[in-house]
């Protein structure tokens, strides 16, 4: 759910804001009020996005309302909304990963090749979520210990972790536990019509959401991302937090890739390319901000749905599969200059009324 704070300010090492945070600049008055401001949740726009379009493809092709097709769009979007939950804590402490789909990617072929290899298959998959929190941290000791940028750091290992995967795997299709298989039963089956991978998307909803509003990792990634000298300096650790949440996001990669193993039942080299990009924009118009601070779990796992309706309602308009890309750019593009827009029209409004 959506979070927002105001920015950390100097104080006794902790959690907590300080309560010089709150006394300047007009007062407790206005402490609040901006506190109100800040901590409206705004995924309810994406959310009512998402049904308008699911009617309007619907009303012109009722088949699009069938509860199968919906379904199947929930589990093509699952994988890219896993992968945009653990982007949103990224992004609200102004940090970005562009390597998640390589990591994707390479954990689906590691949970592959060690089923192949005759390991049970439910331990290959923990130890593909393991991998993939390992491979978060590699992410976060370049940032830490080489002091760079993560777009700089993740985009190298994006092609590093693309690289090894199309090493290990010859370039070719890596079949995964068989279809009788419990493992494939369980996580490609369906629990009353809904698919598993859509339940595992609401339950890390649900997990991550609590841990961002409600425990103090995710009072520092907020806080951190608000004013990162002021948390550092009011006893933040951040380089800490920084690598915490790297992990997060790669251990989100991995269980994107056991699910894929689970539901497709083999692993491709390409799988993943361009998943990066397709999870911020997903958190983004969520309602997770690019300038830190704020961010919505929820929001981004719907943003993902978003994404998802459009591409699967291509097909039902008789559009040309070349042009999903420039479709799914628009939509990028417009549901992030309206989110733009209106938060301008409420910082104006708000700011005025502070003032009266």
């Amino acid at each position: 759910m959506h979070e927002t704070i105001p920015s950390a300010s100097a104080g006794a090492p902790g959690d907590r804001p300080p309560p010089a945070a709150t006394a300047t600049g007009g007062g407790p008055g206005r402490a609040r009020a901006t506190v109100r401001l800040l901590g409206r949740q705004d995924y309810a726009g994406v959310l009512l996005a998402t049904i308008v379009l699911v009617l309007v493809i619907g009303a012109f092709d009722h088949r699009f309302f069938q509860f199968g097709q919906l379904m199947n769009i929930l589990s093509q979007s699952s994988y890219i909304g896993i992968l945009a939950c653990g982007m949103a804590f990224l992004l609200a402490m102004r940090e970005l990963d562009l390597s998640v789909g390589s990591v994707y990617a390479l954990t689906a072929l590691t949970c592959a090749l060690l089923a192949e290899q005759g390991l049970d298959p439910w331990l290959s998959g923990l130890l593909a979520i393991v991998v993939g929190g390992l491979l978060g941290l590699v992410n976060a000791l370049l940032i830490q210990y080489f002091a760079l940028p993560s777009i700089v750091a993740t985009l190298a290992t994006l092609s590093l972790y693309r690289g090894l995967t199309l090493a290990l795997s010859s370039g070719t299709q890596v079949l995964g536990p068989p279809i009788d298989d419990p493992f494939s039963k369980v996580l490609g089956g369906f629990v009353l019509g809904v698919p598993v991978t859509g339940i595992v998307l609401v339950v890390v909803c649900a997990v991550l959401t609590l841990v961002l509003r409600s425990t103090p990792f995710g009072y520092r990634v907020r806080s951190i991302g608000s004013n990162p000298e002021a948390a550092q300096f009011s006893g933040i650790p951040v380089a800490r937090v920084r690598m915490q949440t790297m992990v997060l996001s790669g251990a989100l990669g991995g269980l994107a890739g056991v699910l894929t193993i689970g539901y497709f039942g083999s692993s491709d080299p390409n799988i993943g390319t361009g998943y990066e990009l397709l999870a911020i924009a997903a958190a983004v118009i969520g309602g997770t901000s690019l300038r830190g601070g704020r961010a919505s779990v929820v929001g981004a796992a719907l943003g993902s749905l978003l994404l998802g309706v459009v591409g699967s309602g291509l097909a039902y308009f008789s559009v040309p599969i070349n042009w999903n890309q420039f479709a799914t750019g628009a939509v990028i593009l417009a549901a992030v200059s309206i989110d733009s827009v209106v938060r301008r029209r409420r910082g104006a409004r708000a700011g005025a009324g502070v003032q009266i």
